[in-house]
């Protein structure tokens, strides 16, 4: 294991958040810290919720109850709450309401910001136009938009409501984004004409439309980003500034149940339709607040928080409620990291006086390749620290982020949780040396382990990741599927949580070793094999299809196909690799599509996705006794040969 990259400040160390939470509850040590938080996690949670200062309508009358069981289990029960209050209101009210909440630059290089009393006035117009058009408690909404301060004020309206708002990555095509409208069974559906990518306009709106009418969602609000003409129809269709005119800004803050959903967010599996998580006011709200103040140290009214990402994924409400909820600015950005120049973030980190940023590992990747002379156009002292999640690190990308754009002075805050954790499982402190592509150890409150095959606990060797105890920010099931969410997490080992992640523990140091189930992660984004194989198997001349995931130099991981044809005479692969693009976005386009006779399959018909991916990478297959037709890997391993330069 190489030596720790970093030691920490100690006059920083002892102003650390995290660091003030122990003094208060006389805990000398990191070590000690994770064993009280896991020994009694009811203790824990609830001195959290009080050391931020988190405000209640009603105070829970208990911290956990698991009378359902572990995989049920329910936080703060009895209390009344809203994260809207925590995240806006409170804000506006006091001494923080001049203050930027939000600062939303574009590609085209467009600054708005909104302070806190901005943020609330256009949440509660919001608000109040949902409430108009019926929508409710417990009414879903869909968010299909670029990252824009209208998209945050909608997400939050919802939830200002009790709505629930599930939000749809902009660059899902209409299949994707039909899928998750229709399992959320979306009331009202916020969309755009369209947003801007590498200084190419990309419309939006038909694509909302088709997705829109497959899911029967009938009303739409449709944000002007680039002014372009878009299909409209009158009584169905309704600009944003048209919906929110006219609108009060001030609307009263409905308290909800403290589990009462505020977020329904769709993750994919290895199989069937994506995995809708669902996420509630108090749980979410104290597990993301503590992450963003204890391993990020965001301080209020003294730091902004910057975090690539876009609507669609789970780092987008992250970064929302736990900035807002403390009180810090967060900035948001619509648009490519390296246009027009491989210096644009690196800009804004100047521009905006951004102290908190994080990349994921592609980002990184792809950005350090084009040289360090973008980076020395820009005054990066601002920074403080520096953060990542998605998918595991190679050294050289994470000595380069570490060197050049933290000039070896900023922590590298590597987290790991995902859509249904809500939250990090895996989440260095700002107090602990850290060591090059660690993930330091588990988050305070989260009782982890690596287990092998056996369920017993290993060290210095790969296993599963899981979790033993629960957690306020986990998901609350699976939407409207109960059973799915106890096979897919809780089968494996009783009351515990299996993540499908490789994990390894060296030392005191975690590391991660990517997916041990088929689920593909893209450039960090996670999306199933099956929808790409549905979106394949859609093109009427293929009969079947398998894909998997293969190492990409920047993007970590990327997509390749094994399509079965019909038909004469067979399809184009460049075809094909272009309508799977379309059905689910160009971000899912896949970098080769092959055509074969055959798929190696079980006796049972399951096709075999981890048979396919070691032959055609060429490593360890394990065992074949189980495949109906072993000879269909020869033709896997001679496209394998062909693609190898």
């Amino acid at each position: 294991m190489a030596p720790p990259i970093w030691w920490p400040n100690p006059a920083l160390s002892r102003q650390a958040r995290i660091r003030g939470f122990m003094r208060k509850h006389r805990i000398p040590n990191v070590r000690e810290l994770h064993r009280r938080s896991t020994r009694d996690i009811g203790w824990f949670w609830d001195a959290v919720a009080r050391d931020l200062d988190i405000e209640w309508s009603r105070p829970y009358r208990r911290v956990l109850d698991t009378h359902r069981g572990i995989p049920w289990a329910r936080w703060f029960t009895g209390g009344r709450i809203n994260l809207v209050h925590n995240c806006v209101d409170r804000h506006a009210a006091g001494a923080r309401r001049n203050q930027a909440a939000l600062i939303w630059e574009g590609e085209e290089g467009i600054v708005r910001t909104w302070t806190y009393r901005d943020l609330q006035g256009e949440v509660n117009r919001c608000a109040n136009a949902l409430r108009a058009l019926g929508v409710g408690p417990g009414d879903t909404v869909g968010i299909y938009m670029p990252y824009t301060l209208e998209s945050a004020a909608a997400a939050l309206a919802c939830a200002k409501t009790g709505a629930i708002y599930t939000p749809i990555f902009s660059g899902f095509g209409p299949e994707a984004a039909a899928a998750r409208l229709s399992d959320a069974g979306a009331k009202v559906l916020f969309t755009a004409d369209g947003f801007y990518r590498r200084g190419r306009e990309v419309p939006l709106k038909p694509q909302a439309d088709e997705a829109a009418h497959r899911a029967g969602v009938e009303k739409r609000v449709v944000l002007r980003r680039t002014g372009s003409p878009v299909p409209w129809e009158e009584g169905r269709d309704q600009w944003w500034h048209e919906f929110v005119s006219g609108q009060s800004r001030v609307c009263a803050t409905r308290p909800v149940d403290s589990e009462h959903p505020f977020l329904l967010i769709h993750t994919s599996g290895t199989t069937g339709r994506p995995k809708g998580a669902v996420h509630v006011h108090g749980g979410f709200l104290v597990k993301i607040m503590s992450e963003v103040a204890y391993s990020f140290d965001l301080r209020p009214g003294a730091d902004t928080l910057f975090w690539l990402t876009e609507m669609g994924w789970i780092m987008a409400p992250w970064e929302l409620v736990g900035g807002l909820g403390l009180g810090g600015t967060v900035l948001l950005y619509d648009g490519a990291p390296d246009h027009p120049d491989p210096a644009r973030l690196w800009r804004m980190v100047e521009d905006h006086g951004v102290t908190i940023l994080g990349l994921s590992p592609s980002a990184v990747r792809g950005l350090m390749r084009q040289g360090d002379q973008w980076v020395k156009k820009h005054d990066l002292r601002s920074l403080r620290i520096l953060g990542s999640t998605g998918e595991p690190w190679n050294p050289v990308p994470y000595r380069w982020y570490f060197e050049k754009i933290g000039g070896k002075r900023c922590p590298i805050i590597n987290i790991s949780g995902g859509t249904e954790v809500g939250a990090c499982f895996l989440a260095p402190l700002p107090i602990q040396p850290l060591h090059p592509c660690s993930l330091g150890g588990p988050a305070p409150g989260m009782d982890l382990e690596v287990y092998d095959e056996n369920g017993k606990p290993v060290r210095g060797k790969t296993g599963e990741l899981v979790c033993r105890q629960p957690w306020p920010g986990m998901t609350r099931g699976l939407w409207k599927d109960p059973q799915r969410y106890l096979e897919t997490y809780w089968s494996r080992w009783p009351n515990t949580w299996l993540h499908g992640d490789w994990a390894s523990i060296q030392g005191d140091q975690w590391y991660l070793h990517g997916r041990s189930d088929d689920t593909l992660k893209i450039a960090g984004k996670r999306v199933g094999p099956a929808e790409i194989e549905s979106a394949l198997v859609s093109h009427p001349r293929v009969a079947e299809a398998a894909a998997i995931g293969v190492p990409h130099e920047v993007k970590g991981e990327a997509i390749v196909c094994f399509a079965v044809p019909k038909g004469n005479p067979p399809p184009d692969p460049a075809q094909l690799r272009d309508h799977v693009a379309q059905a689910m976005g160009k971000a899912l386009k896949p970098e080769a599509v092959h055509l074969v006779t055959q798929l190696p399959k079980t006796r049972n018909a399951k096709i075999v996705r981890r048979a396919i991916r070691a032959v055609y990478l060429g490593t360890e297959m394990g065992s074949v006794e189980t495949l109906e037709n072993p000879e269909a890997l020869e033709e896997v391993r001679r496209m394998a040969a062909g693609a190898r330069p």
